[in-house]
Order: structure tokens, then C-alpha cells, then sequence
């Protein structure tokens, strides 16, 4: 870049998806010579080893304050210190991700803006808001924070066709540059992975909560396993920990199903044969590259982008929150695998050819210069 870009990541959870795109993006900017800083919540415990290198690369600083899970007036408090931090760094972009750090970094800029200053407010949702319901009274409340937040919009990026057209039909048109830029991997994170010795059938990796579907998984397990006793590990953490192991014991399956809470995708792909995605929906997966990426054979339901990632392996889709179209899957994968096996080899090339973290950070920054102006004086 002919100038030096500064950059603040504005984001609630450090853990998940989402995390890894900003982890991955920070430091790829860096890379292509910006100045980055992010800021996240200080109460969620995330992977000490991500901080450590993403410290290295955010010349700006990794900043973790208090921030609130649910929204309220404390928002409000958590965008002032927003605002004090992009002020005193003197950033060009403050990035938002997710709906709370959405609100937060388009609620900094706008205040910032009252006093000249030429930030520009960026937005990517990754599901977030987009997965709300507007029948739910939060929904509703999400949705009208999104609509009222439209005018302090300067850019829109969406990681999914998926999210681009959630986002017409929940919020509105975009009054706002926008442009779709996928999640991607590094090189190395193309591989091979080799089994441990006590590997399991399956293999779940996830936040654990309704949305992931966990809870499908453990019933299809359940449906047939007098038949077909599958083993699977549980891997992630979340608000619903509690209900589904409950649920777990209560379908008989603590013999079979094991929990493994929080473990790098690397580790987890390496103690199960075949990943499964049950997910009631999705944007854009990371789990989804992850997996392509080890050449793991996969299970995944019809939402969101996966369809998209996955064309052109002939790889069987299953509706959401179907326990028995999840069940046969399961079933297939123990009786006749090689198919999956196969299919994983195609999906890896095809992902390698097409979703790299190289191509996500030329368009994302390219996108801030050449559509926002953001760095123009």
C-alpha cells in the first residue's frame, strides 16, 4: 500500500469463526503493511496461543475491555470506549464484526465522525443478527438496532452470498458499498490428518448451542444404534453445555458419546473418522473449510453457503434439523465409506483452489481503498 492503512477490529466473542476470520485478517493485513489493532471482550476465556500470535502482528494493539453479551444500554458505555481508543490511535477503519461489535464500531465512527474525523465504519454480520427471528422479542430488537444503525454505514463486507441476500431481506438494500468476500485458509492447513489409535466414528466441533445442532446429532446417534452404534466426540463449548449432556445421558448414550470441551480443529480431526456439521444454520462455515482442508470425509446440512462450498463433489446435503435424514447418513458413512473418502479429496482441491486467506485480505483491503476511500484524504 503507497500509505499506511490503520485498521481496528471491533468484535465481542475472541472464540469461533468468527475470531478465526479476524485473527486471520489482522494479520494478513498486517502483512500487506497496514497497522492493525482489535479490541474484544475480556470475560471470554479464548486460546491463549491465537492471543499470543496475533500480539505479535497488531501493531496497534490487542485490546480486551468488558463487553455485554446481550444488548442494552451498557452498549452504549462499551462504543464510548471505542471511540476513545480509535481516537487516540487515529485509525482510518473501524471494522465491525458480528452484531455487537457491529454496534459498536458503526456507534464509534458515527460520534467520531461529529468531530471530522475521516474514519470509515465497516460492517461484516457473520450470521449474527442475519440468524435472528423477527418473531422472537430479541429479534426484533437486533433488527431494529441494524436498521437504525443503516445511515452509519460506510461499507458493507459479507463472508457468504447467504449473508448478502439475509441481510436484503431482514434489514434493507444497502445504501452502502458492499461486496462479498469468502473465508479462506492458509496453505498449511491443507493436509492429511493421521488418526489417533482410540479415533472415534464421528466428530462434532463447535459452539455448543441450539443453532449448531448438536442436539440432532446426539438424536440421530440415538435413532439407530442397536444397529449401527456409532461413536462419536463432542468437542466445544457453549450456553447449552449443560442441556446437552443431559441430553446425552437421558438417550442412553454416555457410553458412546464422549465430551472433549474446547480443542484446537486440528486435534479434534485426528480423533474421528468423519465430520459432522448438523447445524440448524449457518453463514460460512470455518468448520466447513477446516474440514475440506484435512480432506475429512463430512456430514453437513443445507444451509447457508455450504451448498456453495461443497458444488461440484456430488456430496449429499441433509435438510436442517432432520434427525432421520442425519441418522441414514450416519448409517451410510459406518457401512460404506469409501464414497465419503472420495468426495473429501475432491472438496480439498476444490477449496484450496478457491477460499485462501491470501485472496480474503487482497479483497477486504482493496475493498476499504477503492470503494469506501477509506485512508483518502
Amino acid at each position: 500500500m503507497s500509505s499506511t492503512l490503520r485498521i481496528l477490529h471491533c468484535l465481542h466473542a475472541p472464540i469461533g469463526g468468527l475470531f478465526r476470520h479476524v485473527h486471520d485478517l489482522a494479520i494478513g493485513q498486517t502483512q500487506l503493511g497496514a497497522e492493525v489493532g482489535v479490541i474484544c471482550d475480556s470475560r471470554i476465556e479464548g486460546d491463549p496461543a491465537a492471543f499470543a500470535r496475533l500480539s505479535d502482528y497488531t501493531a496497534l494493539g490487542l485490546i480486551r475491555i468488558p463487553m455485554s453479551r446481550r444488548f442494552g444500554l451498557g452498549d452504549l458505555k462499551t462504543a464510548a470506549k471505542v471511540r476513545r481508543l480509535a481516537a487516540q490511535l487515529g485509525v482510518d477503519v473501524l471494522h465491525g464484526h458480528g452484531a455487537k461489535g457491529g454496534v459498536h464500531a458503526r456507534l464509534a465512527a458515527r460520534k467520531l465522525k461529529r468531530k471530522d474525523a475521516k474514519v470509515k465504519a465497516i460492517y461484516t454480520p457473520h450470521g449474527g443478527s442475519l440468524h435472528s427471528s423477527p418473531s422472537r422479542p430479541s429479534g426484533r430488537l437486533q433488527l431494529t438496532a441494524e436498521r437504525m444503525l443503516k445511515s452509519s454505514t460506510d461499507g458493507l463486507v459479507f463472508e457468504s452470498t447467504f449473508a448478502a441476500k439475509r441481510y436484503i431481506e431482514l434489514i434493507a438494500q444497502p445504501r452502502c458499498p458492499g461486496r462479498i468476500v469468502p473465508n479462506g485458509l492458509n496453505r498449511h492447513e491443507f493436509y492429511e490428518p493421521m488418526l489417533s489409535d482410540d479415533a472415534v466414528d464421528f466428530v462434532f466441533i463447535g459452539e455448543l448451542r441450539r443453532l449448531k445442532g448438536v442436539d440432532i446429532l446426539l438424536e440421530a446417534l440415538a435413532a439407530h444404534q442397536s444397529v449401527f452404534p456409532g461413536r462419536a466426540l463432542v468437542v466445544g463449548r457453549g450456553p447449552d453445555e449443560r442441556s446437552v449432556k443431559r441430553l446425552a445421558r437421558r438417550l442412553g448414550l454416555n457410553s458412546r458419546v464422549s465430551f472433549a470441551g474446547q480443542l484446537p480443529a486440528r486435534t479434534a480431526f485426528c480423533r474421528g473418522r468423519c465430520v459432522v456439521v448438523p447445524s440448524r444454520a449457518e453463514s460460512f462455515p470455518y468448520i466447513v473449510l477446516e474440514a475440506a482442508g484435512a480432506q475429512m470425509p463430512l456430514i453437513a446440512t443445507n444451509v447457508g453457503d455450504i451448498p456453495e462450498i461443497v458444488a461440484g463433489t456430488d456430496m449429499p446435503l441433509i435438510p436442517p434439523g432432520d434427525v432421520e435424514a442425519l441418522a441414514t447418513q450416519l448409517r451410510t458413512f459406518l457401512a460404506t465409506p469409501k464414497p465419503f473418502l472420495e468426495r473429501a479429496a475432491i472438496l480439498q482441491r476444490r477449496v484450496a483452489e478457491r477460499y485462501t486467506v491470501e485472496n480474503m485480505t487482497h479483497e477486504v483491503v482493496d475493498f476499504y481503498i477503492s470503494e469506501v476511500g477509506a485512508g483518502v484524504s
